[in-house]
């Protein structure tokens, strides 16, 4: 039985895990892991489907109804026979043969979650309720990424998992945090009254190649800002703190969560702590040093700070991220310009 976090803990007694596919254990026949990834053509999941296709024991099966995913992002995987892509979305019934769900499906960004609240909330409440009645049936592990939006605009500082947060519950933000909070709810009692083997990972703000280029978050807009020579926005007042974690270490985190022994919610992310200023500047140096950077108006319940506790991390799973800041901007900047087509004026 998985070990649980100190706040999930059952009072109750917890049932065993339903049996999976009896080719698991087969005698003559060594079944290949089959693993759902929904939000697989997503900037996260995409890359997580990169990792678990290099293990030649998996397959890997995606959903994604794209409404912030993209093809392009899974083209190298397009007929190969362990991989398989569904256009569905997960707020509808959804009936696979699966070992392994790894469930990101979810709006990630303010200018798609403020687009659609509704969809939103839908997508983190009855998804998460699809994806784990579907792991009841087949008798699947189920990871959730949730995020560290769970613990809104934090009174603790930095953020570890005993902390129940400080979120406004009627905000324009709310249908993110309080849907990612409710889908961790529902995971625990599935968890606790049906026996599944879940894993909860808060991960916190992540960069990398494949990012959308205009949603909003800030590390994209600053690098395409750069990439085109505009001047670098920063909402006022500058000092509000954040963590960046590049998206391989993030994948990494992830599977090494799923295939430990313990519940969840672990933290993944890098505790490194950059101010919106700093950020700016460090993309001014390194890509573009001839912009200007200009301040603006801040979105409603934007956190102040942002950074994670990852003792957990370090000693559940073995994990702390490699990649510092100033190595991940440059790797980044080489797929905003391909994509946006301005080259490098050498």
């Amino acid at each position: 039985m998985a070990k649980e976090a100190s706040n999930g803990n059952s009072h109750g007694t917890t049932k065993p895990p339903p049996t999976p596919s009896p080719l698991r254990n087969a005698k003559f026949f060594q079944a290949n892991m089959r693993i759902l990834v929904t939000g697989g053509a997503g900037f996260i999941g995409s890359h997580l489907v990169d990792r678990l296709m290099e293990n030649e024991k998996n397959e890997v099966i995606v959903v994604d109804n794209y409404f912030t995913g993209s093809k392009d992002n899974l083209k190298k995987w397009f007929g190969h026979p362990r991989f398989e892509l569904i256009r569905h979305d997960v707020t509808e019934t959804l009936l696979v043969e699966v070992d392994q769900i790894y469930h990101l499906a979810c709006p990630a960004s303010p200018i798609f979650y403020k687009y659609n609240p509704v969809k939103t909330i839908k997508t983190n409440v009855i998804g998460t309720l699809n994806m784990l009645g579907l792991a009841k049936r087949v008798g699947a592990r189920i990871l959730l990424t949730s995020t560290s939006e769970v613990y809104g605009d934090p009174l603790v500082h930095p953020q570890d998992e005993s902390y129940w947060g400080n979120v406004n519950p009627i905000g324009v933000r709310s249908c993110y945090d309080e849907g990612k909070r409710v889908a961790e709810t529902l995971m625990f009692d599935y968890h606790r009254q049906h026996g599944i083997e879940i894993r909860i990972a808060r991960i916190f703000n992540t960069y990398g190649p494949r990012m959308n280029i205009d949603d909003g978050r800030v590390v994209s807009n600053f690098i395409a800002q750069a990439v085109r020579g505009e001047p670098l926005t920063v909402q006022a007042p500058g000092t509000q703190t954040r963590s960046f974690c590049y998206v391989s270490d993030m994948v990494d985190g992830l599977i090494r969560l799923m295939e430990g022994e313990n519940t969840g919610p672990i933290n993944i992310g890098n505790p490194g702590e950059f101010t919106m200023l700093e950020l700016a500047e460090t993309v001014k140096e390194l890509i573009n040093p001839d912009v200007e950077i200009i301040s603006v108006e801040n979105t409603p319940d934007d956190p102040r700070q942002r950074k994670p506790d990852i003792t957990k991390a370090k000693e559940l799973l073995g994990w702390e991220p490699k990649i510092k800041l100033r190595d991940g901007l440059p790797l980044m900047e080489d797929d905003f310009r391909m994509r946006l087509g301005v080259p490098r004026n050498n």
